[in-house]
């Protein structure tokens, strides 16, 4: 019949559908099924109780007794049974439980722990050790103390240990055996004794026990046990002796650290058999001889680093081999003669320092074949003639240090495409022409620190056509016998934190815009011939005014004491100058003396709560010391000496309890000196050449003042008791001089018609 086909069909594609809806049914109660066994099953094996209990007991050692994510059930914690720690946090279990295949065994093992960075406190029991199945252990960057137990170091399966950034102590098993171990890291802590040596270890590619208390010689054998090593840091220890023999043996190695210990004698020679070391730290311990011509054979180095030791002689010319060094710290040696011509092919140097050395000759090198070249150190070294042109390529370079050498002639032009410069340190030269120089450097436009002093000898220090230093933040142009005045560019400078113009023979005023820098902490204006009186506007530097945290403590006022001034002053020097960087730590400070200032101290000074160095001796000033004075919290060091300030003074600077350098000698004082506080500390010199003052250990006894009897004395309310009070007071003293002269009259009477 018509249609019947459609109906048939109809009919067939919906028992088709049917089918397979229950089909989709079916396999959707099985899956949910299998969840269910899944979890019953996983619920059965759960953890092994003896990984259970260790973490239990694990807890016991913490301060809060308590991970987050860690959870036992308070009724199996007895047996520890059923307990399915697998998903906690930090937790890693095998994956290949032996429980499916062997009923007997109660629970999968647990083969990692990783806790790092989790805030933890407290020390670790030994019940850790229990956990045979370990293969990483991670307890780094917390707060644990006390001794590691030495089952840790015991453990058979472990590969990778991690205890660094702790504070853990004592010592660790000097020979442990870890015969699986890879990874050994124990940085950052206060272990002591003997350094570890991992016996059987033949597995070990990373072993770092850096920044530790560990001290003795170091043991060359670990080289021996494993030709694997890439990593060997023994950084920052008590480590001393002879560097051994047998890091050469170590065919993998990549990184090799021993700085900051006191290893003494020459470099052992087999260590440049060390062909794949890329990074070579031996700064900072007490290595003499030459350096060997053999650091060519390590062409792989990236960083080489033998700074602060006692090394001696010529720098080997054989840089050229080291294609991919790209740093290189020769610092603080004994090094002498010219530079080597082959560092002029080091393309890929970063950083090269070579300061604090006795490197002489005129620098002939092609700075462009060092284009990656950002940071530059040659100061404090005996170099000579004009500043290689060729620096003017090094159009990366941030950092660059000139400081005290012999260059002479100008600074070259090309300086202006230094366009990344941020530090230039041309200190202790003999450079010339300080306008040129000037309008050179400020076209550099990321400079912030730029320490001219000592050099432009007697020339003038332009006051105006400078228009760069937008990012000045530290500018030193000191000790260099400078003429002119405060330079008005300066006002565009307002990021300006450290300024220091003294040991200058500048004139005129102090101008009073030196007061709206916002970030000035450090202004040295001492030793010139500025004149009129100090602007009221200095009392408002706003740096000064803020307290500083109390968390802050005071850095060290280096090389700085008001007795250097007496030296100064007789013509014997500058005194201490400051070194590379160490402005850096100079604490906030107004230094003005040495000069010819007038009028009185400026009210305002007591508000300057952060303020610790404050000098005007040395100067004209008169009138009396502001007890406000007394109000600046912070201030450290005080010095008023040689001016002609009269008065007392005041007894509220006997308040300050960080004052620990005090001079007022030789102004015109009277009367007692403050007790209490910090004024018993001060020596007899703070107060010489002030006849008026008296009390202290070093100066005479005050004269006596007697009074009245307290119960004599008027009272308050005697003083203030109305009109006749008054009249009676006033009619007291008269009447009292009269009985006592009439008094007198009588006994001399008597006396004369006695005899």
């Amino acid at each position: 019949r018509p249609g019947s086909s459609e109906k048939r069909q109809h009919w067939r594609n919906r028992a088709g559908m049917g089918r397979l809806l229950w089909l989709v049914s079916l396999l959707g109660h099985a899956w949910i099924f299998y969840l269910q066994v899944s979890v019953v099953y996983s619920e059965e094996i759960a953890c092994d109780p003896t990984d259970v209990a260790a973490m239990a007991g694990f807890l016991q050692g913490l301060d809060a007794q308590a991970i987050h994510g860690w959870s036992f059930n308070p009724n199996l914690t007895s047996s520890f049974l059923s307990i399915n720690c697998c998903g906690w946090v930090g937790v890693t279990c095998d994956n290949s439980s032996s429980s499916a295949s062997s009923p007997s065994k109660s629970g999968r093992r647990v083969v990692g722990l990783d806790l790092s960075n989790r805030g933890l406190k407290g020390s670790v029991t030994d019940s850790l050790a229990a956990m045979d199945h370990l293969v990483a252990l991670n307890l780094s960057n917390n707060s644990f103390s006390g001794a590691v137990p030495p089952g840790l170091f015991r453990l058979p399966l472990l590969q990778h240990l991690d205890l660094s950034f702790n504070g853990f102590s004592g010592e660790i098993p000097p020979n442990s055996s870890l015969p699986s171990i890879r990874t050994f890291i124990t940085s950052n802590n206060e272990f002591v004794g003997r350094h570890p040596v991992l016996i059987g270890s033949g597995n070990l590619t990373q072993f770092d026990v850096s920044s530790n208390m560990f001290s003795g010689p170091v043991n060359g054998v670990i080289c021996s046990e494993s030709k694997r090593v890439q990593l060997l840091r023994f950084s920052s220890n008590l480590l001393s002796g002879e560097i051994p023999v047998g890091f050469g043996n170590c065919g993998s190695l990549v990184d090799l650290g021993l700085d900051s210990n006191s290893f003494s004698g020459e470099l052992p020679d087999d260590l440049f058999g060390a062909s794949s070391l890329e990074w070579l730290s031996f700064g900072k311990n007490k290595l003499s001889g030459g350096v060997s011509a053999r650091v060519g054979d390590l062409t792989n180095l990236l960083k080489l680093d033998l700074s602060y030791n006692s090394f001696y002689g010529r720098i080997p010319d054989v840089f050229g081999r080291l294609k991919s060094l790209q740093y290189l710290d020769l610092s603080s040696n004994s090094l002498t003669g010219p530079l080597p011509p082959s560092l002029s092919t080091l393309s890929e140097l970063l950083y090269l320092n070579l300061r604090n050395n006795s490197l002489h000759g005129v620098i002939d090198l092609n700075f462009a074949g060092m284009p990656r070249l950002s940071t530059l150190h040659l100061g404090r070294n005996k170099f000579t003639g004009h500043v290689p042109e060729s620096i003017s390529s090094l159009v990366q370079l941030t950092t660059l240090n000139l400081a005290s050498n012999k260059f002479r002639g100008d600074i070259p032009g090309g300086f202006k495409n230094l366009v990344a410069l941020s530090y230039l340190n041309i200190f202790n030269n003999s450079f010339a022409n300080i306008s040129s120089a000037l309008r050179v450097i400020q076209q550099c436009p990321n400079l912030t620190t730029l320490v001219c002093s000592n050099n432009f000898y007697g020339e003038m220090l332009p006051s105006e056509g400078i228009r760069g230093f937008e990012s000045l933040e530290v500018l030193l142009i000191s000790i260099s016998d400078l003429s002119g005045s405060v330079p008005t560019w300066l006002t565009r400078s307002h990021k300006l934190q450290f300024l220091d113009l003294s040991w200058n023979r500048l004139e005129g005023t102090i101008p009073p815009w030196l007061a709206s820098f916002d970030s000035l902490s450090y202004l040295d204006l001492s030793n010139n011939s500025l004149t009129g009186e100090i602007p009221r506007s200095l009392t408002q530097m706003r740096c000064f005014l803020s307290p500083r945290p109390l968390s802050q403590e005071s850095p060290p006022l280096v090389g700085y004491n008001p007795s250097i001034i007496a030296t100064r002053s007789m013509g014997t020097g500058p005194g201490p100058v400051l070194q590379y960087r160490e402005f850096t730590d100079l604490p906030p400070s107004l230094l003005l003396g040495h000069n010819m200032l007038v009028g009185t101290i400026p009210l305002g000074f007591g508000n300057f709560r952060s303020l610790q160095l404050l000098d005007l001796s040395w100067n004209n000033l008169t009138g009396a010391i502001p007890g406000e004075l007394g109000r600046m919290a912070s201030l450290e060091t005080l010095d008023l000496s040689h001016n002609g300030l009269t008065g007392s003074i005041p007894s509220s600077l006997s308040g300050l309890s960080f004052l620990s350098s005090f001079t007022v000698a030789y102004n015109h004082l009277v009367g007692q000196v403050p007790t209490g506080g910090q004024f018993s500390t001060f020596p007899g010199s703070s107060f010489e050449g002030n006849s008026g003052l008296c009390g202290g250990f070093f100066l005479p006894v005050c004269a006596t003042v007697e009074h009245p009897d307290k119960d004599s004395r008027p009272s308050a309310g005697r003083r203030h008791g109305g009109p006749l009070s008054s009249v009676l007071e006033e009619a007291y003293l008269p009447f009292t001089v009269g009985t006592v002269v009439g008094f007198l009259a009588a006994v001399y009477a008597l006396l004369i018609w006695w005899n």
